[in-house]
């Protein structure tokens, strides 16, 4: 055990935590924190939407659905806005890098700042809907680019490790948002603009800190043909001068690179090699989105309520269940560079597969027994564990290591772009079928995920600790079978 760990920290330094640290931590947090944070303060700024409209029209009675119609849209154009952010990806990462397109991409999450943080004085919830929008398009592009830019700039054997980081700093936000959220801090009347507007701050940490850091070494060479930029940039990045094994690596895939012409879109779905890997890259977001992580996380305290818990013990819950999200992720962090990939993947689906079932049948039964109502309290939690394991945060940085180079910005824009559709999908959906169904809705995700444990099963190889061109050996084999 203990030279396992000494292994997995070669390579690891001040230099390279910096730099995580700075492409991380601003920007997965706005995807995190933006998805969180509508969710304690929502009835205070349908109130204060209804306020505004009855201030338009004179009318002081304003119907709740239109009320309703008003927030949802501002809910959901997040995920619209990350569908259109995710698949200009390619485009951004290919034409101002990955650190430019995350440092350029800052100009989103301000706007939407300014915009949402000063929608109560205007008397304006257009102006949440357009904040929402374009934090939204941030988001989709910070899905792509800093999965990326993590995976370019690691060692291969911390590739996964450094990958997990963005869903951590994802479900560190979150929890974030909730605590903020709560009503003796900023989820009040007066103070909800704040609420929205703090999503600032991340950003201007990036702003700061990410020009100190290098471009990816990987891009610099393989995208711009830049060998000495590239060699300066790995040097800093492992705080040493041997580098030569690795740049010998991104050379050897720099030349076999030049032999091809540059990937399309069409080409993505026509030749084998790319399209086995872009079809396994979205079914995997595919997984992700639609096991129903989202549907706890957006509708965590009316799932609570289901089990009979007051309103104040529901939103301490929904912390709860959000702490053991950061908890298990942090786990993951180490697991995946030890049981590998595929393993956490097939764990987290069976055990969310497992986990659904009992809660329906719990559902079903919660008014019969006090203990049946704290039962699906902890099997929501147990939910939301096994997504952490392995479901949670090796989507996003997968796409990343199953292609070269030249293709990875196309697959991930493409990835990123089911992403964020799978998520409006469910985001959208769940609430009626929750009303229609109640707790029998979870039935439709644990047929979900025992086809994604099938699939995962059968057709997701194993990247851990390979290289590019292993894996792309393996697509050449699937190809000619």
């Amino acid at each position: 055990m203990v030279t396992w760990y000494l292994y997995l920290l070669q390579g690891f330094n001040g230099r390279l935590a910096f730099a995580i640290a700075a492409a991380a931590l601003g920007s997965s947090f706005q995807h995190g924190y933006n998805t969180g944070v509508v969710n304690a303060p929502q009835k205070l700024i349908e109130d204060w939407i209804r306020s505004v409209e009855a201030n338009r029209t004179g009318d002081s009675q304003v119907d709740q659905g239109k009320v309703t119609m008003i927030w949802s849209i501002a809910v959901s154009i997040f995920c619209v806005g990350g569908m259109i952010g995710g698949s200009i990806t390619g485009f951004v990462a290919d034409r101002f890098g990955r650190k430019g397109g995350l440092l350029l991409n800052n100009i989103f999450v301000v706007a939407s700042s300014i915009l949402q943080g000063a929608s109560k004085s205007a008397n304006s919830y257009e102006m949440i809907i357009i904040g929402r929008f374009l934090i939204g398009i941030s988001s989709g592009l910070n899905a792509g680019l800093a999965p990326m830019y993590l995976a370019e700039i690691s060692p291969v054997h911390l590739r996964g490790a450094v990958g997990t980081v963005y869903q951590l700093v994802i479900t560190i936000s979150i929890l974030v948002s909730q605590i903020l959220g709560l009503e003796s801090l900023l989820g009040t009347a007066d103070k909800w603009p704040v609420l929205l507007a703090i999503t600032v701050v991340p950003g201007i940490f990036q702003l700061v800190t990410l020009p100190l850091c290098p471009e990816s070494p990987k891009y610099l060479l393989l995208g711009r043909g830049q060998e000495t930029e590239a060699h300066a940039a790995l040097r800093w990045l492992r705080g040493t001068i041997e580098v030569h094994d690795e740049m010998d690596e991104m050379t050897n895939e720099y030349e076999a690179s030049k032999r091809l012409p540059k990937v399309t879109m069409k080409e993505m779905f026509t030749n084998p090699l790319l399209r086995i890997p872009l079809f396994i890259s979205m079914m995997i977001m595919i997984c992700q989105q639609l096991s129903g992580i989202n549907a706890v996380m957006f509708f965590s305290t009316k799932i609570f309520k289901l089990a009979n818990l007051s309103d104040s013990g529901a939103q301490y819950a929904t912390l709860g269940m959000g702490s053991m999200n950061v908890v298990m992720t942090l786990v993951s962090l180490v697991l995946v560079e030890k049981a590998g990939r595929k393993t956490l993947l097939l764990i987290g689906f069976i055990g969310m597969c497992i986990d659904t079932i009992l809660l329906t049948i719990a559902l079903a039964y919660v008014e019969s027994a006090a203990w049946v109502s704290h039962l699906s309290i902890v099997l929501v939690i147990v939910f939301v564990i096994m997504f952490a394991v392995g479901p949670g945060s090796i989507p996003w940085f997968l796409v990343s290591e199953l292609f070269n180079q030249s293709a990875r910005p196309v697959a991930t824009s493409l990835a990123v772009g089911v992403n964020w559709t799978a998520n409006f999908i469910v985001g959208l959906g769940f609430l009626p079928l929750q009303e229609a169904l109640g707790g029998h809705v979870f039935i439709i995700f644990a047929v979900l995920l025992a086809f994604f444990v099938a699939f995962v099963y059968y057709k997701v190889p194993e990247t851990k600790n390979r290289t590019m061109e292993e894996i792309s050996a393996i697509f050449r084999q699937r190809s000619y079978q």
